[in-house]
């Protein structure tokens, strides 16, 4: 017996499917992204200017959260905070564990800085930071972005992690709607095209705005 495939099924789901996507897919991933890339730049300065012994004690902890499964993280912040509202605390997770990965693409970028740039600092007497913000900020953004942005789509594409802490993203509405009407397969296929017709353009930018900024570089 093969598969049939209800059309009417596909269009009643779409309004639960879009409400999921905008109340809670894209708003983790548009929030997370900001913690993480202003947390992961955080991170990435503190590694390189803190004394050695706290940038080692940072370091151990960034690797830790960065090899721990985004999914064990989120359980364990979701039965430690039982106060806060499960988007919460899947926003504040998102934001952490992604930004440990920015933090070492802002740090790559951070040594790609040609170190004649440090050396002029230091000749003007410009204050740590000054140096940080005026010149080496700046120089390591422009590397970086592409980067930034292909790990925000991979945030975008993990959000239905957040089934583990009960919140209805749209791929548990999707599942939702496939146990309410006793067929899935109409609304999981759906879903995979919204997150397919939001991620797939989005890359393809990324890699143009990639290829744009080496050519100019």
């Amino acid at each position: 017996m093969g598969i049939q495939w209800d059309w009417t099924m596909v269009w009643e789901s779409l309004p639960d499917l879009v409400a999921g996507f905008l109340k809670v897919t894209l708003l983790v991933t548009i929030l997370g992204s900001a913690i993480a890339a202003v947390l992961g730049l955080v991170i990435a300065i503190a590694r390189r200017s803190a004394p050695r012994p706290v940038a080692a004690v940072l370091t151990f902890i960034v690797n830790f959260i960065r090899m721990t499964p985004i999914v064990v993280q989120l359980l364990f912040a979701y039965y430690l905070f039982l106060e806060l509202d499960p988007v919460t605390i899947g926003v504040i997770i998102f934001g952490i564990h992604y930004s440990t990965y920015m933090a070492e693409v802002y740090r790559a970028g951070i040594d790609a800085v040609p170190a004649g740039q440090w050396e002029a600092t230091t000749a003007l007497s410009m204050s740590k930071y000054r140096t940080w913000v005026a010149v080496v900020i700046p120089q390591a953004l422009r590397s970086t972005i592409p980067a930034l942005g292909n790990y925000v789509i991979s945030m975008f594409k993990d959000t239905p992690f957040l089934i583990a802490i009960t919140v209805t993203e749209m791929v548990r509405a999707a599942l939702v709607f496939g146990g309410n009407h006793f067929t899935y397969i109409e609304a999981i296929t759906t879903a995979g095209i919204i997150f397919l017709i939001a991620s797939y353009p989005t890359s393809l930018l990324i890699g143009r705005l990639e290829k744009r900024l080496a050519f100019s570089n």
